[in-house]
């Protein structure tokens, strides 16, 4: 096999790997009408919540388009704000949090048996809906935040700071000199979309042609960008390196340094040997403290269990090496005949074994992978950290559900 022709299949299995990892526009529209569901109960003229005028918004995979099929028994996992129009001078953390769970739980709520735990957790009230939907929703009570003022360092970007919010923490309830945790799902997803805006409306554009319709009919969940299928493949060798590990590598730092380092790659492939090494680079330092810093949100650091749980960092250290020792091997091996097993190792047996037959690739044995959830090795960066941040952010529109 020529190396262009070795590298074509290649792009093919990460192509297709992603695809079945991918979950379906219609899996997202499931769960946007479980969560504005959820909305319009919470709103409802009876609602003691109706005087705030509640919102909800998604955040996380299911705002950015990088969710993933859930792995083995897993549920979907969808995460929401809801937003209240008050202030922290009007009402505290604990309040805000009860406000909210009074009225999933209330007498006529169709929700009230679906909470788990019925006390609710750190931050979220979680709502677990049938079985057979596999979904579960995260509801996060917030309020305004009208102290992130900060300026990003490109013209036109108070937009994205202008949606910070404020939301409810146990941990810091009873601290009387503790701050409200602050958030920006909304500018983070704005900052996002920007990162790839090119390949975005390139990606719209084809669809529309496949299709024979209007581009400006086609949503942004009905396309997958070259980055969003990246991250896709990121987290679930994560998820199958790391089989449940708490101190896994989140999937907040690993969408923000690879959105980050991403320049429009058109494929997957390229993506991910060019994205991948460059991830690191933007790691930062700031007084001996690892930052990843939120890009909409300069003080705060997404890294920042790192410093209290330092196997945290390890295990991030760890698994990109991990990954781009896997993907060396596959590129390596002109001949795929090890493709099967690099697959199932990386990535699972079952989407594994559809990827191998829709390629008609090599079978090799897909024996059973147990992952040691310590490395097996020193963990310890052999890199160095930049002290500063490194190119600004760009700037893009985004439309305010």
């Amino acid at each position: 096999m020529t190396p262009n022709n070795h590298l074509a299949k290649i792009s093919q299995i990460l192509d297709a790997l992603s695809e079945e990892l991918d979950v379906s526009p219609a899996k997202y529209r499931e769960a946007e009408a479980h969560y504005e569901s959820v909305g319009q109960w919470l709103d409802a003229d009876d609602s003691n919540l109706a005087g705030s005028q509640p919102s909800i918004y998604p955040q996380g995979s299911f705002a950015l388009g990088t969710a993933v099929k859930p792995l083995g028994n897993e549920e979907y996992d969808v995460d929401a704000v809801c937003l209240l129009q008050l202030t922290r001078e009007q009402v505290s953390q604990p309040k805000l949090k009860r406000m909210v769970g009074d009225r999933l739980k209330h007498p006529s709520s169709r929700y009230k048996e679906m909470i788990d735990p019925k006390d609710g957790g750190r931050r979220c009230w979680t709502i677990r809906f049938a079985e057979s939907s596999k979904f579960h929703l995260d509801i996060l009570p917030a309020i305004p935040d009208p102290y992130l003022r900060q300026p990003l360092p490109t013209p036109g970007s108070r937009k994205w700071t202008d949606t910070g919010i404020l939301l409810t923490d146990r941990k810091t309830w009873n601290n009387p000199a503790a701050q409200w945790p602050r958030s920006n799902p909304k500018g983070f997803a704005a900052w996002f979309k920007e990162q790839m805006r090119v390949s975005l409306n390139q990606a719209k554009e084809m669809q529309a042609k496949e299709i024979r319709a209007e581009v400006e009919t086609i949503e942004d969940l009905d396309v997958r960008t070259p980055l969003q299928r990246l991250i896709q493949i990121l987290k679930r060798h994560r998820d199958v390196r790391y089989n449940g590990d708490a101190d896994k590598p989140i999937s907040i730092i690993i969408t923000t340094l690879a959105a980050r380092a991403y320049e429009n790659e058109s494929s997957v492939n390229e993506a991910m040997s060019k994205v991948v090494p460059k991830m690191l680079q933007y790691i930062e330092t700031r007084n001996g403290i690892i930052w990843v810093p939120n890009p909409v949100n300069q003080e705060e650091n997404f890294a920042d269990k790192w410093t209290e749980k330092p196997r945290k960092k390890e295990l991030f250290f760890d698994w990109i090496r991990g990954l781009q020792e896997d993907y060396s091997r596959l590129v390596r091996n002109e001949d795929l005949s090890q493709v099967g097993d690099y697959l199932n190792r990386s990535f699972g047996a079952h989407v594994s074994k559809t990827v191998v037959r829709k390629l008609h690739l090599p079978m090799t044995a897909f024996p059973t992978v147990i992952v040691s959830k310590k490395p097996e090795r020193s963990t310890t960066p052999r890199i160095k950290i930049p002290a500063q941040a490194s190119k600004p952010w760009g700037v893009g529109k985004w439309r305010k559900r």
